[in-house]
C-alpha cells in the first residue's frame, strides 16, 4: 500500500493544491458562471449535481485516458482484484 504524505508549504500558495484549484476553475467555468443562484441550498445542491452526475459519470477527462472518473476507478480496481 503507498503511504501518503502531507504537502504544506507557505500560505498561498497554490501549487500545493493545483488539482483542487484546476477542478475549481473547470466547475466555474462549465457551470457556476452559467447560473444564478437563489439560495445557499440551490447553489450546494447544483454543486453536488454537477459533480455526482456529471464530473464523475460523464466527463471525459484526457489525464484518465478519456474515460470518466468512474470508468477509470472501476479499470484500476478490476486490474488490481485480477493481479
Amino acid at each position: 500500500m503507498p503511504v501518503l504524505q502531507q504537502s504544506m508549504s507557505r500560505k498561498g500558495n497554490c501549487w500545493d493544491n493545483a488539482v483542487a484549484e484546476s477542478f475549481f476553475k473547470t466547475m466555474k467555468a462549465e457551470m457556476v458562471y452559467h447560473h444564478k443562484f437563489a439560495t445557499i441550498a440551490e447553489a450546494k445542491l447544483a454543486v453536488f449535481k454537477y459533480i455526482e452526475s456529471f464530473y464523475n459519470r460523464k466527463r471525459r477527462h484526457s489525464a484518465l485516458e478519456y474515460l470518466t472518473p468512474c470508468q477509470y476507478e472501476s479499470l484500476l480496481y478490476n486490474q488490481a482484484v485480477a493481479a
